[in-house]
């Protein structure tokens, strides 16, 4: 049996690349970037007003109460005007292009409406309120690199320098396998001795919410089923991510069924509580990874979040985020595991505390659903309040 960071690191070497594709913008939304985005033209592309007001040139103006005659409108969108000789201005709205000849925007709240005019009422300075042309990017600079998570914001980009389809890194094809003879539909009545899926239901979610659409199967716990099933999916997906059927039990026949389909086993058993019997294994022939979680809900939860997330994010290019908290209370773990110990994570004057929860074990949902993560205990750890610990964060917790 091996320790958690050594699990860690043979799974993380199994990173693989499986590729580009091109996507619509309207699709791209979490996905990895897979190119370098350059600006097809300067930002701004022309020099434009930051507030409404009135577009003058500078040297007409001699102090406050300058009169300036309007001659005109501009618009955002509309194509340049031209500012007369002498004290005139050109009424512009926020984002229009500034009228040739004219160099400084004074705002309509600095300004005096009279009859045919405006009055300046405060000391301007030249060049005021104005966004200049390529003052932000100039044409063929980068604007996004290979590894760039698209959110919002970079959505906003890639639509502001034409992009409407986008080359992304490719997803894994992925297929959620439970095992179990007392599994039944969601909608099903169990029997007294039977339960409802649950894994299954969680671990696609899980996949759908960084944009996989894993396809889910049921596999009855009988040797031979196994076995025509699974080898069914070899092949036909890149990973296989399965839970059940990989303990120590007279009937998890997971471990036997993949040395006979020739997955190699990569290990088998990690020195960590809950999860403490993952398998994970590579098919050779096809190449498909297999993570073969435990069947208790909070194992396969966490077992998903410590193993495959980081090994996903190494695939597709980018970092695992890393994160801390203090802790509330007075912890220690008395055994050779690394225990991963559910929390609830609160607030206080900019700093996070967390505080641990009281749980029944590995087949506790309830109270999986009540913990914003689970902080890292090392075997034989003691620590004390107001420690710093390392924390897997399991939903949005700021």
């Amino acid at each position: 049996m091996i320790s958690y960071d050594e699990a860690l690191h043979i799974v993380l070497d199994q990173a693989q690349n499986y590729g580009a594709e091109e996507v619509a913008l309207s699709e791209s939304l979490g996905r990895i970037l897979a190119e370098t985005i350059v600006s097809d033209r300067d930002f701004p592309p022309f020099n434009r007003a930051t507030k409404d007001g009135i577009a003058i040139r500078f040297d007409d103006y001699e102090s406050p109460q300058t009169q300036f005659k309007t001659m005109g409108t501009a618009q955002a969108g509309s194509p340049q005007l031209i500012l007369d000789q002498g004290a005139v201005c050109i009424e512009i709205m926020t984002g229009a292009i500034i009228p040739k000849d004219s160099d400084t925007v004074i705002m309509y709240e600095h300004l005096h409406k009279t009859d045919g005019g405006f009055t300046v009422q405060k000391h301007i300075q030249k060049g005021q309120n104005i966004h200049y042309q390529a003052s932000d990017v100039s044409k063929n600079e980068p604007l996004l690199y290979p590894g760039t998570l698209l959110d919002p914001a970079e959505i906003g980009i890639l639509a502001s320098v034409g992009k409407s389809r986008v080359f992304v890194q490719k997803l894994p094809k992925v297929a959620v396998v439970a095992t179990g003879n007392e599994l039944v539909e969601v909608d099903d009545t169990p029997a007294p001795f039977q339960i409802r899926k649950s894994n299954s239901h969680t671990l696609v979610t899980l996949l759908k919410t960084i944009g996989i659409a894993a396809e889910s199967f049921h596999f009855m716990d009988e040797s031979s089923t196994l076995k025509k099933n699974l080898d069914n999916l070899l092949g036909q997906y890149d990973t296989l991510i399965l839970s059940g059927g990989v303990s120590k039990g007279k009937y998890d026949f997971l471990p036997g069924t993949f040395s006979a389909l020739g997955v190699e086993k990569l290990f088998h058993g990690v020195l960590q509580r809950p999860g403490k019997p993952f398998w994970f294994g590579k098919h050779s022939d096809s190449q498909t990874l297999i993570f073969s979680f435990p069947g208790n809900p909070v194992s396969t939860f966490v077992n998903y979040h410590l193993y495959f997330v980081p090994w996903l994010n190494k695939t597709l290019g980018r970092k695992t985020e890393r994160f801390t908290v203090l802790l509330e209370e007075p912890i220690e773990n008395t055994t050779d595991l690394t225990l991963f110990k559910g929390v609830t994570v609160k607030e206080r004057n900019g700093t996070l505390y967390a505080a641990s929860l009281s749980t029944t074990g590995s087949g506790d949902l309830l109270g999986l659903s009540k913990a914003d993560g689970f902080i890292q205990l090392n075997p034989k750890d003691t620590l004390k309040a107001g420690e710093v610990v390392p924390i897997l964060v399991t939903r949005r917790i700021i």
